[in-house]
């Protein structure tokens, strides 16, 4: 926390209105994800390392398979109309603007880890504005490990395209040709 010249802590005052983007430089860098959703701040606690892993692993199978182009990146921010996401995982399309919070349009894909405190924002919220935003894939990891995919719907939302468990190897077509194998992500 930053301090005043006298030794007392320095304040800081919540927006008058909706949050925004510029509000989340606000926050130290403490481990903790800063979000925006539909103009309301959302804190979730510093990730696990078990959660931290599975996330470092997905990246390295989402790499690996990568068309030369594409970017997988972990924790990047995606900026929406009053909305501003961090999912675990991201993957950009090529040509993407490279910015520090991209534009859903460059996002072919997103993938959360599912932790006990993010269980229903990740069910819940986030696949909602996700599928807003017109981002064609989404997955969630849930434990066991279980990977959940889901398809972008010519009705809105998510529909459920695969689940995959710790105990098969699976050939996924999207967002590009990709053999994963959960046991390893662990």
């Amino acid at each position: 926390m930053t301090t005043l010249s006298h030794g007392s802590p320095a304040r800081w005052n919540a927006p008058g209105g909706r949050w925004t983007q510029p509000d989340l430089q606000l926050f130290p860098q403490d481990g903790h994800r800063y979000e925006i959703l539909d103009g309301s701040l959302h804190v979730t606690p510093p990730a696990s390392t078990e959660h931290d892993s599975v996330v470092e692993s997905i990246v390295g199978t989402l790499r690996a398979a990568a068309p030369p182009g594409w970017w997988v990146c972990a924790r990047l921010g995606i900026e929406m109309e009053s909305s501003n996401l961090v999912p675990d995982v991201t993957v950009l399309r090529p040509h993407s603007s490279g910015s520090i919070w991209v534009d859903p349009a460059d996002v072919a894909l997103v993938v959360e880890v599912e932790t006990e405190a993010t269980r229903r924002y990740d069910q819940l919220l986030k696949p909602a504005v996700y599928a807003e935003a017109g981002i064609p894939e989404y997955w969630r990891v849930e434990a066991g490990p279980v990977l959940r995919t889901y398809a972008l719907a010519e009705s809105g939302g998510y529909r459920a395209a695969r689940d995959v468990t710790a105990e098969e190897q699976a050939r996924l077509d999207s967002p590009y040709p990709i053999r994963v194998s959960l046991a390893a992500w662990r």
